[in-house]
């Protein structure tokens, strides 16, 4: 794992090149505090590297060419089928240097051009420099696990695995009042647009080429789901047989992400998806596993008892450490920084304080269950759509209100809401069953509602724009034909995944202390394989990941193995008004500090902020709005105030 940075043009006066490269990979270093390196054309390319060594450490230093130095690479992530692919290169005739996966890519594109991506198995993000064609080119893995943003300015091209690194080549941070909207609607911009106007992210699954002909952005893979029409009742033994395949492509794919040239650990939160992991990597680690885990003072957020469960039978060596919700307050700040967008939750910030853990514990690699609730059918607003599908069917059943509260369990804020609220909440509308956006539309109007914080200024400017018809315009042709569940599948999947999850709750919280996440679940074999699954196979009835948990009978305790899904979570308005929260959290609330901001009306927030502080926490609804506002304005104190200085500051965490 790593950063990359660089620029391809002739803009930049060519003495002022290396300084300016050196500058840009400096902003993006805690990525990669094991060593740097740099090259630059003649024609005006240049490709940086901060370096997390992981496979080949004595020889996998970077940029990175081929034998004659026409082709140059800057690459950050792993290319976990790098063996297979070393192997069939030699085989036609390609000489290595290095045992590095970075090498493999060279030889790759050598010989299949941009189309190297397909043949890649793993999380990247990279740029490639081809002298003979002066083409530069930009790739992302499929699912979006590795970042990687680009902005055109003066004729140059400046493309970074952070904005940070853009900023450090002087692209102003100017917030883009369209992406701040879609934030508050879907968690996240909507890729390409970032927070930052003028910088675009490379969607995943895309590349990117510029050269004498210009600039061009495609697509080179989609995920995509059967007809609805084509389903079938599936036998017993076709289940059988999908059971078993499922269980051994998952082996596989976690094998593949133990190759490092370092040791290996694994997050255990205590839910059904990390112990599947686990349990795979501990059949397959020869020596004693190590595992880590968050765990909370409030018992409503705390997974404890399951994580610790799995630790006595697996026998891992296992450290866990204990956030309050002062501690979430403390470590937002650093959250925003690295997340570079305002972010609506603050479940980042623990996972933050656990990367600090693994860091400090001497692990660079930890694999997790990220992927496993989109691939099979696990989150609850999948069994939320289905009932809320068989309510609008069945408006007089007398098991709408048992249905609505089996959704949430482990709320008891839901537990004791009346039928005529739950069903308001859930978003029942009569003519929302046709809408493509149905699944999330009750999601989607929850989060909304933080723009009735916004000012009048920048309402004004959003006039006219509406972000879910902007959403539903860029889904593919074929969704229509898609089974709802499926439907469901694919809007986590593009959107909120690599949008927010595997950002601002993965990447960016990881890297900012040097911690590489693999998924194993994110193998592309694998979300395709869920993808071809029948859908009553993942959601059987109410039963959320059926399929899997079948797959899995034997490796893990029944209690795991049969847990209803418990979404990670973490204490959020009410974090900012616990005992011990750090003063920003109230200075930034007051109306002198809003109105500054220029985004958010000083008075309705000033009295949300004193409805928090009086009774100590908000509703699902303002406590999104209000975690919404509070980033915002460190995203603009971190980045359009202070960005320099705020690039630099160290991240602490918890000891």
């Amino acid at each position: 794992m790593c950063g990359i940075a660089g620029f391809l043009g002739t803009s930049v006066p060519r003495a002022e090149r290396l300084p300016l490269l050196r500058r840009m990979v400096a902003a993006i270093a805690h990525r990669g505090p094991d060593d740097q390196g740099f090259h630059l054309d003649d024609i005006g390319a240049g490709l940086g590297h901060a370096r997390l060594s992981i496979i080949d450490l004595a020889c996998g230093d970077q940029p990175m060419s081929n034998e004659d130095g026409t082709v140059w690479i800057a690459f950050n992530g792993e290319i976990f089928n790098y063996v297979e692919l070393r192997a069939d290169l030699i085989a036609r005739g390609h000489v290595f240097r290095t045992h590095s996966d970075t090498e493999v890519i060279v030889h790759l594109y050598e010989e299949k051009g941009p189309g190297c991506v397909e043949a890649l198995n793993g999380d990247f993000a990279f740029a490639i420099w081809d002298t003979r064609r002066r083409r530069l080119m930009l790739a992302r893995d499929r699912m979006g696990v590795r970042p990687l943003f680009y902005s055109e300015r003066g004729g140059s091209l400046f493309f970074g695995s952070e904005v940070k690194a853009l900023l450090a080549a002087g692209i102003p941070a100017e917030l883009d009042a369209v992406a701040l909207d879609q934030i508050f609607t879907f968690w996240s911009p909507l890729a390409p647009r970032t927070a930052f106007r003028g910088v675009s992210e490379l969607p995943p699954a895309h590349l990117l080429l510029a050269g004498p002909d210009g600039v061009s952005v495609r697509r080179y893979w989609r995920l995509d789901y059967p007809d609805a029409s084509d389903e079938r009742a599936v036998t017993a033994g076709e289940e059988r047989r999908l059971r078993d395949a499922l269980a051994e492509l998952l082996v596989d794919a976690t094998r593949i992400r133990l190759r490092a040239d370092v040791p290996v650990g694994a997050y255990l939160s205590g839910g059904l998806d990390s112990s599947v992991v686990t349990a795979i990597m501990n059949e397959l680690a020869p020596e004693q596993l190590r595992t880590y885990s968050v765990s909370f003072e409030n018992g409503e957020f705390d997974e404890a008892p399951f994580q610790d469960e799995m630790v006595r039978a697996l026998g891992t060596r296992h450290r866990s450490i204990r956030v309050g919700a002062a501690d979430v307050a403390a470590l937002f700040p650093a959250v925003v920084r690295h997340a570079e967008r305002p972010i609506l939750r603050t479940a980042p910030a623990p996972l933050l304080a656990l990367s600090r853990l693994v860091h400090d514990d001497g692990l660079k690699v930890v694999l997790t269950g990220e992927g496993a609730d989109e691939a099979f059918g696990g989150y609850d607003i999948f069994k939320e759509a289905k009932i809320r599908r068989f309510c609008a069917r069945q408006p007089d059943s007398k098991f709408r209100p048992l249905l609505l509260k089996r959704l949430y369990p482990y709320m008891p804020r839901i537990q004791g809401q009346s039928q005529r609220y739950l069903e308001a909440f859930f978003g029942f509308r009569a003519d929302d069953i046709d809408d493509p956006l149905f699944s999330h539309l009750p999601r989607f109007r929850t989060t909304a509602g933080g723009k009735a914080f916004f000012c009048a200024e920048l309402r004004a400017e959003l006039r006219g724009y509406d972000a879910l018809a902007e959403l539903r315009d860029g889904l593919p042709p074929e969704f229509a034909r898609w089974h709802p569940l499926n439907q469901a599948q694919y809007l986590e999947t593009a959107h909120l995944l690599p949008g927010y999850i595997l950002s601002a709750q993965g990447d960016r919280v990881a890297m900012a202390n040097a911690v590489e996440g693999r998924f194993p679940f994110l193998d592309h074999r694998v979300v395709e394989f869920g993808a071809r699954i029948p859908p009553n196979l993942k959601l059987k009835g109410l039963r959320e990941k059926h399929l899997l948990r079948e797959s899995m009978k034997g490796r893990l305790p029944p209690s795991i193995l049969e847990r209803t899904k418990q979404p990670y979570r973490a204490p959020d308005a009410d974090a900012f008004a616990a005992p011990g929260a750090p003063a920003y959290a109230r200075d930034l609330l007051r109306p002198p500090a809003v109105e500054a901001g220029g985004v958010f009306d000083p008075k309705a927030v000033g009295k949300l902020a004193a409805k928090l502080h009086e009774r100590g926490s908000l509703g699902t609804r303002e406590s999104m709005a209000l975690v919404g506002i509070m980033s915002t304005a460190l995203w603009q104190e971190a980045f359009t105030a202070a960005s320099h200085r705020a690039c630099h500051e160290p991240v602490h965490a918890l000891a």
